[in-house]
């Protein structure tokens, strides 16, 4: 399928195009327009996107998804500091003398390189949703010595932090030869409270090596006003904001400021999350290592559990409202029985519940481990306990201890039930997981993020965040990553793959051989085995 872009492509099919009002909102009578343009894809000079913008874009996604496009492009661009600075000037990329650039065969990306969202198509299928390819560009708007940047961590620790913060100081120095970078302490707080630290490649030398945040974090105290006076008044025209879904938005509503005052100023996202439940990119930084360390809290429930009888581990991992963690930390084990994840409510008695699994395993070999995230069963334990909820700075949701409840209620039921003496081994890694420095895999991989990022700013792009997208790293609309979260589905092969290693129940209490179930948005014909 050519994927390429036409030089005359018309961008009617572009998410900046949709506001021009020679459109017509309607889908249909958009389609019938003639293939020439007027915006070319090379020009920076676009409409201002708006609740419009967002809602057409929406409708076009909803239109590929449902088969109703025969063959439409559709590239969902990120916002240039051209579109409301129209005479800013633009300099040959640095990077054209730099000696590692010399030896590369396509040194620079252009701006026909485009990344698709989707890549296991039919031979029918539409062309669909596209990103702007990261990547440096032959032209930059800032100068070396006009630069100063800043970065700031929000929200909680990830493994991986630290070398993003390290390879934004670096990739602007060695790169671009930008030598002031000021780090903005304790989170979005830190704009207006003056905690700032000068950021240079030796003070960053080796934080890398160290868990946590090497500029420290914070949750909520996001005050756009009061962060936009603080960037205008330090002279700060690059932000890099590393931090989850509440910080993407955060920096969508400093982005939208900036714009509204008319400030050089590039904003960058880069997404962060233990929990894997960004949208849009394949994965986020940080997520491999934590699967990688709960393995050391797995083996350990597993030897446990083999050196008593009747042996329960429960190991709670990390997982708010997805079970990511838990599921491949269960895949990459192969010791678990048992994984139970928000997405998959489960329950306690009766057939094909868990008591009856637990029984049944401890039966066959005298032992069992159970790996669930800390969102699973929410509403089954506040049941059970007639807790209430309370919300962290954040506004988050403070979960209620799984782990601690489905321990007490298997050794009552074992006890008390079944007249059953079951040995019970808890373990809670909850922060030892995402409290570690980053592993090989995930220093490339934040390497790659920050880099791009400052390719990014450079090239003028602002109100972006990065991240890959099939294994390729895109410029992303803000929007695009906070408006939806990844869960598990529960209708994926994954899962499929994990209900095959543990041969748990799916508990989907199915009382006949066949019936239908909603699962995921879609109606599933669920077949119950014997």
């Amino acid at each position: 399928m050519d994927l390429s872009i036409p030089s005359s492509f018309f961008e009617t099919f572009s998410s900046h195009s949709l506001l021009h009002p020679l459109f017509p909102s309607n889908f249909q009578k958009l389609r019938s327009f003639p293939i020439n343009s007027y915006f070319n894809l090379k020009s920076r000079k676009f409409p201002s996107k708006s609740l419009s913008w967002r809602q057409n874009c929406n409708y076009l996604r909803s239109q590929i998804s449902s088969g109703n496009v025969d063959d439409v492009f559709v590239l969902e661009d990120v916002p240039h500091l051209t579109d409301f600075l129209p005479d800013l000037a633009s300099y040959s990329n640095p990077l054209k003398k730099s000696q590692a650039y010399a030896i590369v065969k396509q040194s620079f990306v252009t701006s026909e390189d485009v990344v698709a969202q989707k890549i296991v198509v039919q031979r029918n299928s539409p062309r669909g949703v596209h990103f702007r390819r990261a990547g440096p560009r032959e032209k930059v708007y800032f100068t070396p010595e006009e630069v100063r940047a800043c970065i700031v961590t929000c929200g909680g620790l990830c493994p991986g932090i630290n070398t993003v913060i390290r390879e934004i100081v670096c990739g602007l120095n060695y790169m671009y030869g930008v030598d002031n970078v000021l780090g903005i302490e304790g989170g979005y707080r830190g704009f207006y409270s003056k905690n700032t630290l000068t950021l240079t490649p030796k003070v960053v030398n080796d934080i890398h090596k160290r868990g946590g945040t090497f500029l420290r974090t914070s949750r909520g105290g996001h005050d756009t006003h009061k962060i936009v006076d603080s960037i205008q008044d330090r002279g700060i025209n690059q932000v890099y904001i590393i931090g989850g879904d509440g910080t993407q938005k955060g920096a969508a509503l400093i982005y939208k400021e900036v714009e509204k005052r008319g400030l050089r100023v590039a904003v960058a996202g880069i997404p962060k999350t233990i929990d894997n439940d960004i949208a849009v990119i394949d994965k986020s930084f940080g997520f491999d290592t934590a699967v990688e360390e709960a393995q050391r809290a797995i083996n350990a429930a597993h030897v446990e559990v083999e050196s008593v009888e009747n042996g329960v581990g429960i190991v709670k991992l990390m997982g708010r409202y997805c079970g990511f963690i838990a599921t491949h930390a269960t895949l990459a084990s192969r010791d678990v029985d048992c994984c139970l994840i928000p997405e998959s409510p489960f329950y306690l008695e009766g057939p094909d519940g868990l008591f009856e699994y637990i029984e049944l395993r401890l039966k066959e070999n005298g032992h069992l481990v159970i790996v669930v995230a800390e969102g699973a069963g929410q509403d089954y334990v506040a049941q059970s306990t007639h807790a209430a909820y309370e919300k962290d700075a954040s506004g988050n949701k403070l979960l209620l201890d799984v782990g601690l409840w489905l321990s007490q209620k298997i050794k009552d039921h074992f006890v008390n039930v079944r007249k059953m003496e079951v040995n019970m081994k808890y373990i809670d890694p909850t922060y030892m997981i995402r409290a570690i420095p980053s592993n090989a895999s995930d220093n490339i991989y934040c390497t790659l993020l920050a880099h791009s990022a400052v390719h990014g700013a450079m090239a003028g792009y602002t109100g972006f965040t990065v991240g890959p997208v099939n294994s390729r790293h895109a410029y992303i609309p803000i929007s695009r990553v906070t408006e939806a979260t990844n869960t598990v589905k529960l209708t994926d092969r994954m899962w499929a793959r994990l209900l095959a290693s543990t041969n748990q129940p799916s508990f989907l209490n199915s009382n006949d051989m066949l019936q239908e179930r909603s699962i995921d948005g879609e109606t599933v014909t669920v077949t119950k085995t014997t």
